[in-house]
Formats: structure tokens, C-alpha cells, sequence
């Protein structure tokens, strides 16, 4: 290929992305459709984000897949009648174009693959969300809530509540939604409403309650009906102190974003949410380790079957370690998290049962908080049933990332050149580190990244969905 030619086939992908662009939000504001690319969100992203997910094509199915054959797809769907759904349209163009030379057949093509979708009579129905804390995870579930905005998509955004601030309280919060020094400037403009204490982001007025405790709050005051509340700040984690929320004028259901104790049902989304039923008032969405290695970990024990292992996680410092060396109730813990390696326990490889009840007692687990501010990594020792080689194992674990009910958790990379910081905004819930598999016999050793904050905030997303109702179809189906 001539040097030139490099360039005009990079500007050719540009025009094609930016063409697509615009019928993605068409799409999904319009119809409710969200269209990713195997996995990879698409809605909001940019020209060169769009030619990039492209080239993950290449990485499931060994082919090259270029925005040139994705947009005529694209293109066909927004003539579509579809109802609220997701489509994976990466998937149906490498189905596509492995059997067609031209676009003649893409129309029948896709009204067969997308048949249920068409034949739909499913609508939108708004539901109010409160985060209940702005911390780290409540910041980032705020954005994804505003991201994903629209018509077609009932999760609204409708208050936040914090503790009562002092004078410029209002202005800080915003300020600390617009600007993170992990995962960079809000994707969008922010504004505030000082006189209504409200956050006005892309668009979505956000109330600003402040309160010290769930009593002090009458959410229909705001015209917040029948809403999710979700408990970011992990002071209460059983029933009796979450309840507090379901005593507030219209709180309907409590989401916590921290392991639940007592007999709150703890759920790793993609593995166990079907626990979810309407009548559930209260759920957790337990921990960011848990979420990370208990998709891996069914899936290894699907094929292999698990005896026994070790979870040891090498976590990023978070908010209740010290800078520097001070008094802390907790072992360890009061040492500098910027100075040091801190060895401390973790309850996620005992929390796995909770989801995965069929590994129960099997595995025990430790952590070491590390002088990073975000993603960490689980190593999964495992006792196997049955031998595995490193390749069997990461070809099957790649096939779980790409066409397995758990492909929306689990992510795999082959990459020699991977470190913590490449992990940064991540929405799987782990990403298998393949070159860093051992298996010999009967005895593996799995290396799972995780983005401890965003990856976490898409499976909390996740179950946000499921106990408000919100379940979409993908297509093509999962097997």
C-alpha cells in the first residue's frame, strides 16, 4: 500500500463516521434504539471514538470490520420501525458481509434478524431516579444517566441529595460533576440554578436536596414520584437502616451501591439479576470486586467446574484511607495511601456465594490498596475439575467476552502493552488480561482488571434497569 493510500483510506473512515454519527442519536432519541459495536457504546461518541471501536472487529472475529460496512446497516435501521431496544450492529455487519458482496439482501437481512423488534409494541415509560450521596459513584452514575438522556430511555435523573452545605455548597458540586481528575471533564455543558438549588446538565434539571437524614425528605414536594432511590453513601447496609428511604414521601425502591448484609439480595448483574422481582423494595448491587470476578468465575466454573481458589485483589487507595499517617479505626488502614502498599481483608471472594451460591465456601481472598487513584486487579488461583491449557482457556474466556450472555461484564485483551491507566472508563465489570494466563493441569491463574468507579457504575446502571422495568432486547440474541 502506497504511503498516501494510508491517509485517504483514514479520511474515507472519517466521513463515514461522521455520517453514522448523526443517525445514532436519531436513533436512539427518537426510537429508544441504542446501537453499540460489540459492546462498545456508540451514542455520543465521537468521529475518532467511532473508527476506533471499529477496529475491536478485528480482536473477536480476526476480520476487519471499517465504518464503510457498518453505515449502509446504520443507515437501513433508521428507516426502521423498531421499537426500544439495543443492537449490537458490529455484530450483525461481520455476519453480513462474511456471506454478501453488496448491499441487495441487507434489507430482508435485517428485517428477519431484527423480527421481534419490529413486530414490538413496547413503549417508554419515565421513571424518577434520586442519587442518595455524590460521591465518587453517585458523580459517575450522574453521568451516565445524563448520557444516556432522552426519549428513549426511562431513567431520569430527578435530585440528588447531600448533606447541608455552606455558602457556594451549590457551585462546588457542580464543579466536581463537570471536572474529575480520573476520568476527565463532563462530556457536555453545566450549569446551576442557584436560586432553586438545581444542576442543569445537557439539558436535565437536577435537584439539589439537602438533608442529614431520609426523614427530613418529602420527594413529591419536587413532583418526584414513585422513584429509585440509590444509596451511594453506605453508611446504612441492612434493611432496617434502607428502609429509612421507603418511609420518604415518593421513594418506591432502594438500590445500594455496597455489599448488603442480613438477607438483602446481593446482585452481580449478568449473573444473577433474574433474583429481581417486582416486588423487591430493597437490593444491593454489592461491591466492584465482586462484580469484577464473579462473571469470570461463573463462567469458568461452567466448562471446568472450580474446586477451590484464592481472590487476591490489588486495589487503588479510596476515601476512608488516609494521605498520610493518621488515626484510623481500621488495621492498616490509618498509613498513607499515597506512600504505601496497604494489606488489608476483603469480604468480595466470600460475596461471590451470594451470587454464585454453587461456589460457596471455595474460595478465600485478601487485598493489597495500592498508591493509584483508580483500577485494580483481581488474581483468581483456581483448582479446576477438569485441565486447561492457557490457550483453551483464554479462547473460551474471548468467546464469553463476545457472544455469551456475560459479554456485557466481561471484556478480554491480548495486549502485551496493557497497564492500569489503559483500564481507565472501561464499562465491563472485569477485563481478562489474556497473556497473563497460566494454566497447567488442573490449576489456572486468571489476571482481571477492573475500573473500580466507572466499570462498578455500569453494572449498578445495570440493576438500576432491572428493578425499575427497564429491559431491552439485544440483537443479535446472545446465545
Amino acid at each position: 500500500m502506497s504511503p498516501e493510500k494510508y491517509l485517504l483510506d483514514w479520511q474515507t473512515s472519517q466521513t463515514n463516521a461522521e455520517s453514522i454519527s448523526p443517525l445514532l442519536g436519531q436513533l436512539y432519541r427518537q426510537k429508544g434504539v441504542e446501537v453499540i459495536l460489540f459492546g462498545r457504546q456508540l451514542v455520543n461518541a465521537s468521529t475518532i471514538d467511532i473508527i476506533k471501536a471499529h477496529r475491536v472487529a478485528r480482536r473477536y472475529t480476526g476480520d476487519e470490520l471499517s465504518p464503510a460496512q457498518t453505515l449502509p446497516l446504520i443507515k437501513q435501521l433508521a428507516e426502521l420501525e423498531l421499537s426500544p431496544c439495543r443492537i449490537d450492529v458490529g455484530q450483525l455487519a461481520h455476519s453480513y458481509w462474511k456471506n454478501q458482496e453488496d448491499e441487495q439482501g441487507l434489507n430482508d437481512y435485517l428485517q428477519t434478524a431484527l423480527v421481534d423488534s419490529l413486530n414490538s409494541s413496547e413503549s417508554v415509560v419515565p421513571r424518577d431516579v434520586v442519587l442518595y450521596g455524590f460521591g465518587r459513584i453517585g458523580r459517575l452514575l450522574a453521568r451516565l444517566l445524563i448520557e444516556k438522556s432522552g426519549q428513549g430511555y426511562p431513567l431520569c435523573l430527578r435530585a440528588i441529595v447531600v448533606r447541608g452545605g455552606k455558602e457556594g455548597d451549590l457551585e462546588k458540586r457542580a464543579s466536581l460533576l463537570r471536572r474529575d481528575s480520573v476520568h476527565g471533564p463532563f462530556n457536555g455543558s453545566i450549569t446551576v440554578d442557584g436560586s432553586r438549588k438545581a444542576i442543569i446538565a445537557n439539558g436535565n434539571y437536577i435537584q439539589v436536596i439537602y438533608a442529614n437524614k431520609p426523614e427530613d425528605i418529602d420527594y413529591s414536594d419536587y413532583g418526584i414520584n414513585n422513584a429509585l432511590i440509590v444509596d451511594n453513601t453506605g453508611i446504612w447496609r441492612d434493611s432496617e437502616g434502607l428502609s429509612q428511604h421507603l418511609g420518604c414521601q415518593g421513594a418506591e425502591k432502594v438500590l445500594l451501591t455496597a455489599p448488603g448484609k442480613g438477607d438483602i439480595k446481593n446482585v452481580v448483574f449478568g449473573v444473577n439479576e433474574s433474583v429481581i422481582q417486582d416486588s423487591d423494595t430493597i437490593i444491593s448491587a454489592a461491591s466492584c470486586t465482586t462484580n469484577a470476578i464473579t462473571p469470570v468465575l461463573k463462567a469458568v466454573n461452567d466448562k471446568y467446574g472450580i474446586i477451590s481458589g484464592h481472590i487476591e485483589t490489588v486495589h487503588s487507595f479510596t476515601n476512608d484511607q488516609n494521605l498520610i499517617d493518621n488515626f484510623h479505626s481500621g488495621d492498616r488502614r490509618g498509613r498513607s495511601a499515597s506512600l504505601n502498599m496497604v494489606l488489608t481483608s476483603t469480604g468480595a471472594a466470600k460475596a461471590v456465594a451470594k451470587a454464585l451460591p454453587e461456589l460457596a465456601g471455595k474460595l478465600s481472598g485478601n487485598s493489597i490498596r495500592v498508591p493509584t487513584p483508580n483500577v485494580s486487579m483481581a488474581v483468581a488461583n483456581l483448582n479446576l475439575e477438569s485441565n486447561a491449557t492457557a490457550e483453551d482457556l483464554n479462547a473460551y474466556l474471548q468467546e464469553m467476552a463476545l457472544v455469551s450472555p456475560l459479554s456485557g461484564q466481561i471484556d478480554f485483551t491480548n495486549s502485551t502493552e496493557v497497564v492500569s491507566s489503559d483500564i481507565v472508563g472501561s464499562r465491563h465489570a472485569g477485563v481478562v488480561d489474556g497473556v497473563a494466563t497460566i494454566a497447567q493441569d488442573n490449576r489456572c491463574v486468571l489476571y482481571i482488571w477492573y475500573d473500580n468507579e466507572f466499570g462498578y457504575s455500569c453494572q449498578v446502571l445495570h440493576c438500576m434497569e432491572q428493578m425499575m422495568g427497564v429491559k431491552y432486547k439485544t440483537y443479535p440474541a446472545l446465545k
